[in-house]
């Protein structure tokens, strides 16, 4: 397998030209670079960039949601790392008609999901201009006593474990997510998490994306990926495993762990408020859909940033 062009043929040119630095533990590339900066947990950061047209769309879904949404996105980031969000800084480029209120209502809906992860809003930047919101968020974290969990650690025959329903998230889930960083802290405690990703682009992309960065394949089986309701009311000629694969934004966690591992959470289900479903398997190369007795390449559906 090879990085797509665009945004990671991109990220892969920076990894190029970013020298070493002994404080950088971990750079471009990851859910979030890991910073060590003192004696005690390593520091996480992170930051997404979404606009109006492409990652919502303001007049559907207004502010608050989309503050929402902007906060939650980063710290499904500090999740997929198993680390604990401690500060967020915020920058936003207004309309300049209404910014004012728009700006109290983004600031609400991001307060609302900071104070529900014990997040603290410390600053940020606010400036004006002719185009459609603009809003970046930036979420410093730290890393637990286990360490952070990387994209780099899954081998050949770890099981793939995702903690929730896929597809169709453009119905309502991409703005109303609850980002699973609970629910990884509680993972990371009980196992050993060989490597991690949210679900952001796709299932298959991500999969993809984890298995790059682990110099391995996976083979995915059809009949387990868990499938939402949602998925299941698209109407667009696509069948909801098509959906379930491709549609991104569905903010679950893909787990690399063990097979014994794997079993054991599956059986014993010991994380709240999520089903841990195996879906498939780490194999030496290619991207792969068992569907019954017959197993098809798989290409990495999902979504792919333009950088021409």
């Amino acid at each position: 397998m090879s990085h797509p062009g665009g945004e990671f043929a991109f990220i892969d040119w920076l990894r190029r030209k970013t020298r070493p630095d002994p404080r950088v533990i971990v750079g471009p590339g990851d859910d979030a670079a890991v910073i060590r900066v003192g004696r005690s947990a390593d520091c996480l950061i992170t930051t997404d960039m979404l606009m109006d047209g492409t990652c919502f769309r303001l007049a559907e879904a207004g502010p608050r949601m989309v503050g929402r949404k902007a906060m939650a996105v980063n710290l499904s980031d500090i999740a997929a790392m198993a680390g604990q969000p401690v500060a967020a800084v915020v920058s936003v480029a207004l309309p300049q008609q209404g910014g004012r209120l728009l700006a109290e209502e983004l600031y609400q809906g991001m307060r609302e999901l900071a104070d529900a992860f014990d997040t603290a809003l410390v600053g940020g930047d606010t400036n004006s201009w002719s185009g459609p919101l603009v809003i970046a968020v930036a979420i410093v974290g730290e890393t637990t006593a286990r360490g952070p969990v990387r994209r780099t650690g899954a081998v050949v025959g770890d099981r793939l474990l995702v903690t929730g329903p896929l597809g169709g998230s453009i119905l309502g889930k991409h703005l109303t997510f609850v980002p699973r960083v609970r629910q990884a802290l509680q993972l990371h405690a009980v196992a050993d998490l060989h490597a991690m990703i949210d679900i952001s682009d796709g299932l298959a992309a991500d999969v993809n994306h984890l298995c790059l960065e682990s110099k391995c394949g996976a083979r995915l089986y059809a009949d387990a990926i868990p499938v939402s309701v949602d998925a299941t009311r698209m109407n667009d000629g696509r069948s909801p495993l098509e959906h379930a694969l491709g549609d991104g934004e569905d903010f679950e966690l893909i787990a690399a762990v063990a097979p014994a591992d794997a079993d054991r959470l599956v059986r014993d289900q010991p994380i709240e408020g999520i089903q841990l479903v195996c879906i498939g398997e780490c194999v030496a190369d290619g991207l792969w859909l068992q569907d019954g007795n017959q197993i098809k390449h798989l290409e990495p559906l999902g979504y792919k940033h333009r950088l021409d």
